[in-house]
This record gives C-alpha cells, structure tokens and sequence, in this order.
C-alpha cells in the first residue's frame, strides 16, 4: 500500500497561486506596470517587491497526504501554540482536545481538511481583529467553524479565525459535501490561525512550538469509538 496519496489533483505550475490571490496580484502588478511606463523608478521597483511578495503569500503548494491509519493532519501551515483538554468549545458538545496552529504572514495560507468524513454543519461568525495568536481570538475574532462527521459517527470540529491583519475568510465547501483527508477548503488572507477539536480521548503527536505543515503533518491518530 502507497504510504502517500493525493487528495486534489496536483498543480499544472511549477508556482501555483491560490485563485483567491488573482486580483490582488494583478492589480499590483498593473499599478507597478503603469509605474515603469511613466518612468518612475522607485515606485516602479517598491511595486515589483509587493507584487512579488502578494505572490508569495498565495503560494499554494501540492501536497502528497501520508495514508496513516485513522491519522488526523494538520489543517494548516505553521506554529502549535496550544495542545491540551478544553472542559467544552463553542461548536461542539462535551470535552474536547483542542489543537491551535498560527499561521505567520510567511507561511502557506491555504487550509486542508483534516479527516476525512461528511460537512455536517458550518457557522460563520463576525467578529474583532485580535492577533491571532492571543486565547481570546478564538473566541472573539472573526471566525469560521466547520464541523466534519467521520464514518464511525466522530465529530471534528476545525475553525479558520481571522487575525490582526486578515480581514478575508475563504470556505469552499457546503454541508453535506464529502471531504477528503488533505483537500483544500479555504484560506485566510494575511495572518490567521486553526484550531480543531477532536475527541477528548485523542492522542496527539505535536507539541506546543511544534511546526506543522497542512495535510502533511500528522497531529495524531483517532481511536475507534467504543461499542459500549
């Protein structure tokens, strides 16, 4: 059996782009155009570097999906800042096992189902613009909580929040859509952070100050629900 799958179909370029990043990208790149045109050097030089830099921070990466047994990935690039039991969460009944990733402007901002299962719920809420990395964005930041149920009836909950400077929240899939371990579903523009709850028996194999990588990283592993 392949220990690596592919849960989207890889990219056509040797850069992709997250789509979500187009008029962005193309609106620098025709201002810095307009620059170079009249002459205007300096303009012309800080508009390539922001182009470039836009560019970037859409980048969006293949992944290949490690096929670990029952393994629950990362669904985003970036920081662990929290690992531990939480007594509820605002989407999900009972204790949970909370996992939170930052995502630094310097790291890929497209997001990845962590399991896979079936969109049972998704609940979007305006909110501040807190640094992302501070306990009270979770709840106070704008945010956008998707809730997956796997095929042993097991909840997961993973929640896109809005940092400091994002001010965009991108969700590609509907409730009742099939996701897949790994699959795109979204992006945060400039700065953000996940987290996902998962059940409070969940073992996980990170670390608060761990790096992790979205749909690569494996957080850790779920245990079948029991019969009794």
């Amino acid at each position: 059996m392949d220990k690596f799958s592919w849960a989207d179909p890889p990219g056509q370029t040797a850069f992709p782009i997250a789509k979500a990043g187009y008029p962005m990208i193309f609106g620098s790149a025709f201002v810095t155009a307009v620059f170079a045109l009249l002459g205007l050097t300096a303009p012309a030089l800080t508009g390539l570097v922001v182009t470039l830099a836009i560019c970037c921070f859409f980048r969006d990466p293949d992944r290949v999906i490690p096929n670990a047994a029952d393994g629950v990935v990362s669904p985003a690039d970036g920081k662990v800042i929290f690992v531990d039991q939480v007594s509820e969460s605002p989407f999900l009944e009972g204790p949970r096992l909370k996992i939170s990733v930052f995502m630094s402007v310097l790291n890929v901002h497209v997001n990845r189902v962590p399991f896979t299962g079936r969109v049972r719920e998704i609940v979007y809420h305006p909110g501040k613009f807190f640094s992302a990395n501070l306990d009270k964005a979770s709840k106070d930041n704008e945010h956008n909580a998707v809730t997956v149920e796997t095929e042993t009836g097991q909840e997961i909950c993973f929640v896109q929040i809005a940092g400091l400077i994002a001010r965009r929240i991108i969700c590609k899939i509907q409730p009742g859509d099939a996701v897949v371990r790994g699959q795109r579903f979204g992006i945060i523009c400039f700065g953000s952070r996940l987290d996902i709850y998962l059940p409070p028996d969940f073992r996980p194999d990170v670390s608060v100050g761990d790096r992790v990588s979205a749909g690569a990283s494996v957080l850790g592993c779920l245990t079948a629900p029991s019969s009794h």
